[in-house]
């Protein structure tokens, strides 16, 4: 299987779609192309039993964001705090007299660029 195209990026404001956290927002921590699962800030919470080691003699349960998958995300629109759906678009640029093209993530409802 190989790297899939995430629509979502570290640092994203997103929506939670459905699950136990469905209609909160949180920001993107990490993200996993090739598996399509994003960790968000504070949301979907699960208990891992830790054994005893060298770093927590104690060991207990803790508590850590878990895995959402990228389907049941939406991105969170910076301008007008709406979520929305994104496309990519190529727009070209002008660095140092040359032109390059880029690749950016534009809002599908009103065509302004998200990043």
């Amino acid at each position: 299987m190989g790297v899939g195209k995430a629509h979502i990026k570290k640092g994203d404001a997103v929506l939670i779609l459905s699950g136990k956290d469905s209609g909160k927002q949180g920001t993107v921590l990490r993200v996993n192309p090739g598996k399509q699962r994003a960790i968000v800030e504070g949301l979907n919470l699960i208990t891992k039993h830790m054994r005893p080691s060298a770093d927590s003699p104690e060991g207990g349960r803790t508590t850590i964001e878990g895995s959402i998958h990228m389907s049941n995300l939406k991105l969170i629109c910076p301008k007008t705090g709406q979520a929305i759906r994104t496309k990519r678009a190529i727009v070209e640029k002008e660095v140092s007299g040359r032109v390059k093209q880029f690749r950016v993530r534009v809002s599908r409802k009103t065509g302004e660029v998200v990043d």
